[in-house]
């Protein structure tokens, strides 16, 4: 007996040796030279052990017993990096691999191994994943590029630096939120907007649909788009001008140095846009007869109004923007430390007002914006795996529009007096808005372990609005604040060697409020505080390597912006009485890649649904002729989308997207300040795609023309269903006023030498000439032509 005790107890002991012994573990990041890499192989040479780095780019290999180990970190379109450790018991070893690009291999990277964009749709988030590099030579803006995307729809008013209404699945003005590298581009001044930032300051955008990750930090009911630009910490220099009809000018910078002992980084950018907008204006009214005097008809009695094709004679645009960030990378105390300042501003002259029944010959349109950042970021605070950034800006952006003459202007340029101004003031007027604005974010991240991560995000946003016009001496100031707080959190699992991948997510919005209300005959300054909750979740499973489900769903709130509460001073009319938007998104879909030999296919289709209350939505006041936002009790949007997209190697490849959309109106009874509204049940909500789809082919050929040089043929169409412009109850619906059915093409042609050091394009768009409508069925210019050069050097 007592032989079995010493037998048992030596085993005993030699096996507790043996287990603590395999208690040492190694963990890690993988990264390349500027962000981390998610799906990497780590394995241990010469045994068994081996695991892929999660979507944070860590992994954590546990159990190891001590001894001398030879780490391989691998990842496609990468050379592959070996370092050798010895472990000792119990021992917890943090090392990180810095991988480098192999140059052999990257023409071959976006075919067999997974890009940023494809690991970002295959994310359990409803999200289009979009590379700009194709397009770097095309005279393109980022909302032409956006404006191809599976369920995107952006419609323009007009020519260069128009408004436009931006939509995804139905949702869309300030339902959808937009950013630049995480950070609101509103922020940045009016000027950074979609249709004024070249497409080569861009790397890559992401469009989320609905639901929105936290780390953005935003109450986007809608979805978000986030424009990443160039993130590597190296020197380059990307300098572009093209020319095109209605002598359209656009320039555009972008720029880096890097100091290598010091290591300060000096980063800029910047861009010139203008055009005359001078496209022709086909089957308008124009007047005949009356008694005049140059464009001045003094007697409309025997004027008249015929149809004919004239110029547009008052849209010229000139925009201007400037940046530049100081700061250095790679430091213990902070992997990104950066200080910045900008300026931008705009000239406007003002054609219509929000339809072209409306014509404008002197009203014009200013803007000036200035702002100031600090953005900062540091991995591995205090500890292994948790990260920190944060980003804090002031800017002050000013609002000036002139509307001083006492006339009616028609589209061939004559004009006739008037009681009041163009805009339908009773007195000369230029309205000035100033808002500074000081917004803040900081967001927490941490990995727990291979499987598991948390994220907190906090944002605050406080925006003062003035109104006031300066003829007037003494002058009522109408002030107005508006103060958004959101704090998110999230919880994220990567589970089953990452086949599946669970977001748990919350948010709380808060909203402060102060305005001006116009009260019995005089102004009173009202306070609205709101405070409410949301919360979803987005999963993502992998079926097999190339094929995946995935699922969100999202409740969620969206707080009015200055614009609507204060209004824009030109179209759009305050309305203090909105309350915030709140909808339950829900978002389902699947995707499969697969390649054979040279050519590779992706296939994705989902469908979505939004219920929305509250819901903000532009409607014309008849009285004003202006525009108002107004709180529609109850819309539904309910569609499908689908997308494939095929590449044969770096020869071609080609897109096809096809959107349906249903927006319904499912307020049943009720009354807002304009209009009844429980005829329109169930209607369509008006002025708004229901059906469109686009078609995107490329084709290109590396050294055709010399060694180092490539040629490349863009054809692009899209293709939009006829929608009604009004309520499609009311009326006749023989009488009623559509926007017909439309195919537009555009073709472009570019050729780069010297590895792409000096480009040139050529460009036409709306090859046909077809007569394209938009918002409220504005007419768009019709075929241009525009050649660009471009400098690239790195």
């Amino acid at each position: 007996m007592l032989y079995r005790k010493i037998l048992l107890s030596i085993l005993f002991v030699s096996l507790s040796s043996y287990v603590f012994a395999q208690n040492s573990s190694i963990s890690g990041f993988v990264k390349d030279s500027t962000t981390t890499i998610s799906g990497a192989s780590v394995i241990l040479k010469n045994t068994k052990t081996g695991i892929t780095t999660d979507s944070k780019g860590y992994f954590e290999l546990t159990g190891l017993a001590k001894g001398a180990y030879i780490i391989q970190v691998t990842y496609l379109g990468y050379i592959a990096e070996l370092k050798r450790v010895t472990l000792k018991e119990n021992e917890k070893l943090s090392i990180n691999f810095s991988l480098k690009r192999d140059l052999r291999l990257l023409n071959d990277v976006a075919i067999d191994g997974k890009t940023k964009t494809r690991e970002i749709k295959e994310s359990g988030f409803s999200v289009n994943a979009i590379e700009t590099k194709k397009f770097a030579n095309t005279t393109a803006d980022l909302n032409q590029i956006l404006n191809r995307s599976t369920g995107v729809r952006i419609r323009e008013q007009g020519g260069l630096g128009s408004d436009f209404k931006f939509s995804i699945n139905g949702l869309s003005g300030k339902q959808v939120k937009f950013f630049i590298d995480g950070i609101p581009m509103d922020v940045m001044g009016s000027a950074m907007s979609l249709n004024n930032i070249p497409v080569n300051l861009a790397e890559r955008l992401e469009v989320y649909k609905g639901v929105v990750p936290v780390q953005l930090g935003a109450d986007a009911m809608g979805g978000a788009v986030n424009v990443i630009t160039n993130q590597k910490v190296s020197n380059y220099l990307d300098l572009s001008h093209s020319y095109g009809s209605f002598s359209t000018n656009r320039s555009a910078l972008t720029g880096q140095y890097v100091h290598e002992k010091t290591g300060i980084i000096v980063k800029g950018s910047g861009f010139l846009n203008s055009s005359v907008n001078n496209y022709k204006m086909k089957d308008v009214d124009v007047v005949v007869g009356g008694v005049r005097e140059g464009n001045y008809i003094s007697d409309v009695t025997d004027a008249e109004y015929v149809k004919a094709d004239v110029r547009r004679f008052h849209d010229n645009y000139l925009s201007a923007l400037g940046q530049v960030e100081v700061g250095i990378t790679n430091k213990t105390w902070a992997d990104v430390l950066f200080i910045g300042a900008g300026y931008n501003e705009g000239h406007q002259d003002l054609q219509t007002g929000f339809d072209q029944n409306t014509v404008y010959g002197k009203v014009r349109r200013t803007n000036y914006a200035k702002s100031g950042t600090l953005r900062y970021k540091k991995d591995n605070l205090f500890t292994e795996g948790l990260n920190f950034s944060a980003f804090a800006a002031r800017s002050k952006d000013t609002y000036k529009t002139t509307d001083t003459l006492f006339r009616n202007y028609n589209w061939d340029g004559t004009w006739y007096d008037k009681g009041y101004t163009e805009m339908g003031n009773g007195i000369k007027t230029i309205a000035n808005i100033v808002r500074p604005r000081t917004y803040a974010m900081g967001n927490l991240s941490y990995v727990i372990n291979s499987k598991h991560s948390l994220n907190l995000n906090y944002t605050l946003d406080h925006l003062k609005n003035e109104n006031f016009n300066q003829l007037q001496v003494d002058r009522d100031s109408l002030p107005g604040l508006i103060n958004k707080q959101i704090i998110g959190f999230a919880f994220q699992q990567n589970l089953l060697e990452n086949r599946l991948v669970n977001t748990f997510f919350g948010k709380y919005y808060h909203l402060g409020l102060a305005r001006a209300k116009y009260i019995n005959g005089a102004y009173a300054l009202m306070d609205t505080t709101f405070g409410n909750f949301g919360y979803g979740v987005a999963s993502r499973y992998k079926l097999t390597q190339g094929l995946g489900i995935k699922a969100s769903y999202e409740h969620t709130y969206r707080l009015q912006e200055a614009e609507e509460m204060f209004g824009d001073g030109l179209n759009l009319q305050g309305n203090p009485d909105l309350k915030p938007e709140r909808s339950d998104n829900i978002n389902f879909g699947a995707y499969y890649g697969f390649k054979i030999n040279k050519s590779s296919f992706f296939i994705e289709a989902s469908g979505f649904y939004r219920n929305a209350k509250d819901f903000i939505f532009p409607v014309p006041d008849v009285r004003s002729k202006l525009l108002k936002n107004e709180n529609q009790s109850s819309v539904r949007i309910t569609g499908f989308e689908s997308e494939v997209r095929y590449n044969y190697a770096q020869l071609l490849s080609l897109t096809l997207n096809l959107t349906y959309q249903n927006a319904i109106n499912t307020t049943k009874l009720g009354q807002t300040e304009s209009y009844y509204v429980e005829g329109t049940y169930k209607n369509k909500i008006p002025n708004q795609p229901w059906l469109f789809g686009n078609a995107d082919f490329t084709i290109g050929k590396d050294n055709l023309l010399g060694k180092d040089t490539r040629l490349q043929f863009n054809w692009f169409t899209q293709y939009v269903n006829w929608f009604y412009l009004t309520w499609e109850s009311k009326g006749n619906p023989n009488g009623k006023s559509d926007i017909p059915t439309q195919f537009i093409h555009n073709a472009s042609l570019s050729y780069s030498f010297q590895k792409g050091r000096y480009n040139i394009s050529a460009e036409c768009r709306n090859l046909t000439d077809h007569l394209a409508y938009d918002n409220f069925k504005l007419q768009k210019p019709g075929r241009s032509f525009s050649v660009k050069l471009r400098y690239f050097i790195q």
